[in-house]
């Protein structure tokens, strides 16, 4: 009977999954349209604002002769608090991911901290490149760190040959990648979504502002009082430059984060690349 060999095999990944709450994208949404709603029910409805204010209050008071431009916005209607909410869901989203992105980007130039661990492990000195990574602190150098520390074990590993240690090096560096990128894609589906909603939200004011306006020119034979033709009008307008307002400011953010996390994983990419590489130029 022939003796078989045992199978040589790779021990499992080292890379332990993050844990993180997302608690912020259930609250978020709620608390800013509820900011968004007190903002223009006692802000921009506040009575003082009007010559004549409807003193029994309620939930959307029927206020009369705004005296500013600000209280004016109140005419806009019950969809404009909908719209400051979404504009206050863009501000808050947008700080969020700065600052978890920030945190990616690690500290130093991305391309500045590969050409040193290249360095590094062109002189065979794993343990210098490992130190480099606890220096980046960023999403680049904790893939790197990953795919180094089984590196460093590869070397070492004596039942596989190069080609299997290779693909064991880029299994860790896929494995820490895996991780990695959910957090930074986290929460860009608010901002995306913004952009096209809130043009569609804006529209429907849009929409029940003329809907009034031609409601009033109506009535009457057409007749009707001018004041009451230029509420709709401005209900239909104030809509629209809040819902167009939003929607550009969310996109311009969404391309900013976009653009970084491209940056990002354009680096890990180039991390997967250089330790493969490396490891089959030096330990064949």
């Amino acid at each position: 009977m022939a003796e078989t060999k045992p199978t040589a095999s790779v021990k499992a990944t080292s890379v332990q999954p993050k844990k993180s709450s997302n608690i912020i994208s259930w609250i978020a949404p709620v608390v800013c349209i509820l900011a968004g709603y007190a903002f223009w029910r006692f802000i921009l409805g506040g009575e003082s604002g009007f010559d004549t204010p409807d003193k029994a209050g309620g939930f959307w008071p029927g206020h009369k002769g705004p005296k500013d431009a600000l209280h004016r916005i109140y005419e806009g209607g019950i969809i404009v608090p909908i719209l400051i909410g979404m504009f206050l869901m863009v501000i808050v989203f947008s700080i969020e991911r700065y600052l978890t992105i920030r945190k990616a980007l690690g500290s130093g130039s991305i391309s500045d901290f590969i050409r040193k661990v290249q360095y590094h492990l062109a002189n065979r000195n794993v343990d210098a490149a490992l130190s480099e990574c606890d220096k980046q602190r960023g999403s680049v150098g904790n893939v790197m760190k990953a795919g180094l520390r089984r590196y460093k074990e590869m070397i070492s590993e004596g039942n596989l040959n190069t080609d299997q240690k290779v693909i064991a090096i880029q299994k860790e560096v896929e494995e820490a990648t895996a991780l990695e990128l959910p957090m930074l894609q986290k929460n860009l589906v608010f901002l995306s979504t913004i952009v096209s909603t809130g043009t569609l939200i804006a529209l429907l004011g849009t929409v029940i502002g003329m809907i009034r306006s031609f409601g009033e020119l109506g009535t009457e034979g057409g007749g009707s009082d001018p004041s009451k033709l230029a509420v709709g009008i401005s209900e239909a307008l104030y809509n629209t430059a809040l819902g167009i307002g939003t929607s550009a400011l969310s996109l311009i953010m969404y391309n900013v984060f976009t653009t970084k996390i491209d940056a990002i994983t354009y680096g890990i990419d180039e991390s997967g690349f250089t330790l493969t590489q490396s490891f089959a130029s030096l330990y064949k």
